[in-house]
């Protein structure tokens, strides 16, 4: 019980940190928001960009930028967090920040997801007949295969695959989640969505599954060499059974881990592989946030990120605890 206690503890208190140094941090960038969307505004209208003190001040109130010292301001923030209230998005006036992540965040959930549980399951499946196959042919093709995909970028894959796939050969679209279907639960838009995910998920299932298979091999590895393995073998048990039941087994632990961080941190997006292809996700959101100094949905999508992971590594501790005793123990 001590154990659990220890970590409810420690995710309460990364929680406060993380949501303080997430109000903290947009505001220590240059610019003020009012002043660009202004400049923006007046160049494109006059083609003067001459700043007008009375137009920030309009752009302002218009926005409901947070005025005030720094603590009230963070006081009106954790206020606003307690009700749910984000505001509304400097980029995507006059929508709230709620409405423009909740149109972007199935997006990168279900690609990022998807893919991210795949990558998994075929990483530690590959994984773990490396290791149980050590030095055979196999092993030497699955080991050095993943190293060298892990060596390559994931921006210059999708680059590749955009000019290959999408530009020369024309077999899939090069940008947007889709093309002419109305959003809705109909096969023409399902259908659509589908075409235009299989390119950014082609990269993230080339390039996500290295880690997971050199993680999982190397941890069955040293555990193939433990005596309860010994043992096993002792006794005259199939080698399947040992290889499945004890030593992948153990070897997954900290795979379940890794799996829980990574589906965690999809909140914050795949910035760079959305912005290759233009993916209307969270991680193009983050990037436009950034180039905008959109102050309320910047904060949002790092405290979604952050909460993700955050909460996905509370489950994975007790998860842990829960699947081995000697995790309790330690803490006792």
């Amino acid at each position: 019980m001590r154990y659990f206690a220890r970590r409810i503890g420690f995710f309460i208190a990364t929680l406060w940190a993380a949501i303080t140094l997430n109000f903290v941090i947009p505001r220590l960038q240059p610019g003020d928001p009012a002043e660009i969307m202004v400049r923006k505004l007046a160049s494109r209208g006059t083609g003067d960009a001459e700043l007008d003190p009375a137009k920030v001040r309009a752009m302002r109130a218009m926005l409901g930028t947070p005025e005030g010292s720094l603590w009230e301001q963070y006081v009106e923030y954790l206020r606003n967090l307690a009700r749910g209230e984000f505001g509304i998005s400097f980029t995507y006036y006059p929508f709230t920040v709620s409405e423009v992540i909740g149109q972007a965040l199935p997006w990168t959930l279900v690609l990022a997801g998807v893919t991210q549980v795949l990558s998994f399951l075929v990483g530690v499946t590959l994984g773990a007949f490396a290791a149980w196959r050590r030095n055979s042919r196999f092993d030497s093709i699955v080991t050095l295969g993943s190293t060298f995909l892990g060596t390559l970028p994931q921006f210059w894959v999708a680059l590749l695959f955009l000019f290959l796939f999408g530009y020369t050969l024309g077999w899939f679209p090069t940008a947007g989640g889709y093309s002419e279907a109305m959003p809705g639960w109909n096969l023409e838009f399902i259908a659509e969505a589908i075409h235009h995910s299989i390119l950014p998920a082609a990269v993230l299932m080339l390039t996500v599954p290295t880690g997971w298979i050199l993680g999982m091999r190397n941890t069955m590895v040293m555990n193939l060499g433990e005596d309860y393995i010994r043992l096993a073998k002792a006794k005259g048990l199939p080698d399947r059974l040992i290889a499945l039941r004890y030593a992948a087994r153990n070897a997954l632990l900290p795979s379940i881990t890794g799996l829980a961080l990574s589906l965690g941190g999809i909140f914050g997006g795949l910035i760079l592989i959305e912005q290759a292809f233009d993916y209307p996700g969270m991680g193009r959101l983050m990037a436009e946030a950034v180039s905008n100094r959109d102050f309320p949905l910047l904060q949002t999508l790092m405290l979604f990120s952050v909460v993700g992971v955050l909460v996905a590594n509370l489950i994975a501790d007790m998860l842990y605890g829960v699947l081995d005793p000697r995790a309790r123990k330690a803490q006792a």
